[in-house]
């Protein structure tokens, strides 16, 4: 066997945590599509899934030097959900945006910082004053209902920082926005950074 087969077989067997998250979150959405009922229970299973750092990629915990990165690790076949990584780079984070969907964060490794903001009746965005700290293993809930406006940052200093992030729809596909502070939209459809997907459904090894 050569190095490389060993490295391919570690990664497919650590990669049955993830396989176990996806199916458990999919049942989930097949007992209750209450949005309260999915971020409580998910955000418990989120929890469970970031407690360990041995089962995500490589390649999709790699930074980019100039902008943060967004890897798709799994996407319902009903688009009912998704599973992404976040990767921050120093330095590096969002623009002020919106999701449109309920959405859970859960912090894998380094630290990352979220700002919230509030839209007023003209659309001007004001900053809420308190500043939102995710160390590994912490989880967060973000929903349209309760404002999900908001902008995120790498807030470890040493080093990158990743996040996974479950959101209720393809999220990079989804069409919302980034905005200016004077609440000035500007049409975002976010994408993925990678184009092919962990292979979760190989159990030969």
């Amino acid at each position: 066997m050569t190095a490389g087969s060993t490295v391919t077989r570690e990664r497919t067997t650590n990669l049955a945590r993830l396989r176990g998250f996806v199916t458990s979150f999919a049942e989930l959405l097949a007992s209750t599509r209450n949005e309260a009922e999915v971020l409580q229970s998910g955000a418990k299973l989120l929890a469970r899934l970031v407690a360990h750092d041995d089962w995500l990629p490589d390649a999709c915990a790699l930074p980019h030097p100039d902008r943060y990165q967004q890897y798709l690790l799994h996407c319902d076949s009903r688009e009912r959900f998704s599973v992404v990584s976040f990767v921050w780079g120093a330095g590096q984070g969002t623009p002020i945006h919106d999701h449109r969907v309920w959405g859970l964060v859960g912090v894998l490794r380094g630290r990352e910082a979220a700002q919230r903001y509030d839209r007023a009746p003209d659309g001007r965005l004001t900053a809420q004053p308190t500043i939102d700290t995710l160390n590994p293993g912490d989880v967060e809930a973000i929903s349209p209902r309760s404002g999900d406006i908001h902008r995120v940052w790498n807030a470890h200093a040493e080093g990158p920082s990743v996040s996974i992030h479950v959101y209720g729809g393809n999220i990079g596909a989804v069409e919302r926005a980034t905005y200016a502070p004077d609440g000035t939209a500007r049409r975002l459809i976010s994408g993925y950074a990678n184009a092919m997907v962990p292979n979760l459904w190989d159990r030969s090894v």
